[in-house]
């Protein structure tokens, strides 16, 4: 963790808020903390934090809905979505939206430590693997996947990817042509570490390929490998099965 990192935390219920804060300051982190989402958007206008902890329900407008509208605007801001529930449901929408992680209430404090710090992790490093050449940028049929800047680019069309993303496709494009199982793609894109399951990656990579496929429901870059996991191919072409 770097020194003074700082941390939003947005719920609604004062005692989490106040757990949660006192905690995080006490690990080294520049935490504030927001009621409901109107503070949050209205902050952001001039400040920016290193990592937002989002509450989903919320009075107003829900966690979802202000992922949405920063996602919405190329806005890559790391978020660790909470959710009142475990239901599959929560996390999976969540991570459809473009929340970098999430965490079902009652939690750990040391948990939710856990998954802000491998967040901000995958910010500052790229998984390990094959240097790639020309300036780290890549070609994916009509796009290119620049990893320096975090983006990819159709024309003059740029899309800022998220840090789970931008993980995600960094790990691909690092072991092209090689069939990767979902618990391997979650040690490359989120740490041996993560609590992250397969069904959250299936969500993961079916967001990726809407960036990524020409046609996200015929995938050709982002093939599935049936009864194991996904591969890469960087040409787009069938591979046999």
């Amino acid at each position: 963790m770097a020194p003074g990192q700082s941390i939003w935390v947005v719920d609604d219920d004062p005692e989490l808020r106040k757990m949660v804060g006192t905690y995080l300051m006490d690990q080294g982190y520049d935490v504030r903390c927001l009621a409901d989402g109107a503070q949050l958007m209205a902050r952001l206008a001039g400040q920016r934090p290193d990592l937002v902890v989002l509450d989903l329900m919320m009075p107003g407008d829900d966690g979802l809905t202000l992922l949405r509208r920063l996602r919405d605007a190329g806005d890559d801001l790391p978020v660790v979505m909470l959710t009142a529930r475990g239901d599959a449901v929560d996390r999976i929408i969540g991570l459809e939206q473009g929340a970098d992680d999430y965490l079902a209430k009652p939690f750990l404090p040391r948990e939710l430590t856990a998954r802000i710090e491998a967040v901000l992790r995958r910010r500052v490093a790229l998984p390990a693997g094959t240097p790639l050449a020309e300036g780290e940028r890549l070609s994916i049929g009509e796009q290119v996947f620049d990893l320096a800047a975090r983006t990819l680019e159709r024309g003059e069309q740029i899309t800022v990817l998220t840090s789970g993303e931008f993980a995600l496709l960094a790990a691909f494009v690092r072991h092209p042509h090689r069939p990767l199982s979902r618990d391997r793609l979650v040690e490359l894109a989120r740490g041996p570490e993560s609590a992250t399951d397969s069904r959250s990656m299936d969500v993961q990579v079916s967001r990726l390929r809407r960036l990524v496929e020409p046609d996200p429901g015929r995938p050709r870059y982002l093939q599935t490998v049936w009864g194991y996991g996904y591969v890469f191919v960087p040409d787009g072409q069938p591979r046999s099965r």
